[in-house]
């Protein structure tokens, strides 16, 4: 019965935080799964430099990723670097040699979707494109914190906006750039590319983990691209 009960609230606050209605300090009442001390040790809570704007504090912030009525697509969005805190009772796991491949491809996933975003930000009178930019930022630093956990190579650290260090990533992003310089009509085209593909790798990634912590993040980070998708299409 309290097991059953733990789940109900555990799956609550996943879909609350990913819709957007969710702060970073709310989960210490709404879920006791991540708020509980745990065996591993301190929370990693360190906000990682992003690529938005500087806002306040650390953590994703109400908002996160909604795209709901009201006044713009998320009230109250967090801006700038803030990190997702995973607690120390989210458990790390094992990853395989692919698996950690994987993971450090997030990460330039993630820069990929930021930097058109922010590219097209600037270009077009479309707050969509800033706002999920801002959001691709808190994405990174979430990713940023798993590749710290695993020890694993960030490969966007260092990198300017529109550079990445895979050759196949920096050709992705070049064309999607030509293609979104069309127009905001092509543009948006581009975003909704981006988001389906995301969704794509996303879902496969999650296919053998046996790690709680990558494979929490991944459906936060699936959910949050669903929500991009129907920004880009509606």
């Amino acid at each position: 019965m309290e097991e059953t009960a733990m789940k109900k609230i555990t799956y609550a606050a996943t879909a609350a935080l990913a819709a957007g209605v969710l702060g970073a300090g709310a989960l210490s009442t709404l879920s006791p799964v991540w708020a509980a001390p745990g065996p591993a040790g301190a929370a990693v809570t360190t906000p990682t430099p992003g690529y938005g704007p500087g806002g306040p504090g650390a953590g994703m912030g109400p908002g996160w990723d909604g795209n709901g009525p009201g006044a713009g697509m998320r009230a109250g969005m967090g801006a700038g670097g803030g990190a997702c805190p995973l607690g120390a009772d989210v458990a790390s796991g094992t990853l395989t040699a692919a698996q950690r491949t994987t993971l450090a491809a997030m990460a330039e996933e993630e820069k990929l979707a930021h930097d058109l975003y922010q590219v097209f930000a600037d270009q077009y009178d479309a707050v969509v494109f800033e706002r999920i930019a801002a959001a691709e930022t808190r994405h990174l630093a979430t990713v940023r914190m798993l590749l710290d956990r695993y020890g694993i190579n960030d490969p966007t650290v260092g990198l300017a906006l529109g550079q990445f260090a895979a050759a196949d990533v920096q050709a992705t992003y070049e064309a999607y750039l030509r293609d979104g310089n069309a127009s905001l009509s092509a543009a948006l085209g581009v975003g909704e590319k981006v988001e389906r593909a995301d969704i794509a790798a996303l879902e496969k990634a999650q296919d053998g983990l046996a790690a709680a912590d990558v494979e929490l993040v991944y459906q936060h980070l699936l959910m949050a691209s669903q929500h991009h998708l129907a920004a880009f299409t509606r």
